[in-house]
């Protein structure tokens, strides 16, 4: 009994000890933070690869070799993981194994084109910018959020979103198109009818006045100046228009000759207002244009001290006045 007492003892011992040994390999926290993303066909050791480079060697290996201790099925995990500062090697190993995805932050402000965006989600998610970029090009994929490859930029709203890396563009449409429609409350609706407008054609405006002026608290001003000029059927004649059509925002100075550019989008030759915005409006700017207040003018013209501001006036030659001054300040700089 004594004998086999000590036989227990001496085996328990061992346990322990060879716990011990294992447990600083399979249990040390991950170094450092990093996201480790996964196509089908992946193997563990592509795997390990993937965590070495993102995460460090040493956890790498650890992450690999709990993987083959549970027997991991790999080769149809497809997603993007995310190792945090800190997790074990058992725990990674368990959230690759079961399929357990992490969300990733996608968040876009400040962009202008469909190319821009396009770009930054192709760079974001698996599928690449190519599948997006054709997406949005195919009218009749288009169409099943009620939009046209011209308007289909309303749907990108600038926020912060948390999707999967796997999320393929049409899935990624749906969950934008389910935003676009709790922003455009029956309230904000209503709002445009009254304008006369519909949602898309707010946004139009939307994206003008924001290309107009970086001046938030001038925008419902600026609004309502493209509003008034709309509804007594005026040509907008908006310098941004123009730099869309012509494709270059770096425009310092629009010209005679630039305001004849034959396109859909310039303002000065066309009636009404574009297909389709020229950026991608924030929320706060489509707002300002919904509660744009009442004035009468018709135009606007950048202050001469370049503070970011406009003079508006009502008639003409007041307007010509105040393009003088600024036209005399940009030649005092230089500006061609």
């Amino acid at each position: 009994m004594n004998k086999k007492k000590w036989i227990i003892g001496i085996l328990a011992a061992i346990l322990i000890i060879l716990v011990a040994c294992a447990a600083p390999y399979l249990f040390t926290g991950a170094p450092a933070e990093g996201l480790i993303k996964m196509r089908k066909g992946s193997t563990i050791e592509s795997i390990a690869d993937s965590v070495k480079a993102n995460v460090g060697d040493s956890f790498g290996k650890r992450v690999a070799t709990m993987l083959s201790l549970m027997g991991a099925k790999v080769e149809n995990r497809e997603g993007a993981f995310r190792i945090t500062q800190g997790m074990s090697p058992f725990t990674a190993a368990r959230y690759i194994k079961n399929g357990a995805q992490s969300g990733i932050r996608f968040t876009f402000n400040n962009v202008r084109t469909l190319d821009e965006w396009t770009k930054r989600w192709g760079e974001t998610f698996m599928d690449g910018p190519e599948a997006m970029r054709k997406a949005l090009a195919d009218s009749a994929f288009c169409a099943k959020y009620g939009k046209t490859p011209q308007t289909i930029a309303c749907l990108l709203m600038p926020d912060t979103y948390e999707f999967y890396w796997n999320t393929t563009p049409e899935k990624m449409l749906d969950r934008l198109n389910d935003y676009y429609n709790d922003f455009w409350s029956s309230e904000r609706k209503a709002k445009a009818e009254r304008l006369g407008l519909t949602p898309d054609e707010v946004a139009t405006i939307a994206s003008i006045v924001e290309e107009e002026t970086s001046k938030a608290d001038e925008r419902g001003k600026v609004a309502r100046l493209y509003l008034n000029r709309y509804q007594q059927g005026m040509r907008l004649q908006a310098d941004p228009t123009v730099k869309f059509a012509i494709g270059d925002f770096s425009i310092k100075r629009i010209t005679v000759p630039m305001t004849q550019v034959n396109s859909p989008y310039n303002t000065y030759r066309v009636n009404g207002l574009p297909p389709g915005p020229i950026r991608l409006p924030e929320k706060s700017t489509i707002d300002a244009v919904l509660d744009a207040p009442q004035h009468d003018y018709l135009y606007m013209c950048a202050r001469a001290d370049f503070s970011g501001y406009h003079d508006f006036t009502r008639d003409y030659a007041s307007h010509l006045d105040n393009a003088h001054r600024y036209q005399a300040a940009l030649n005092a700089r230089g500006v061609k």
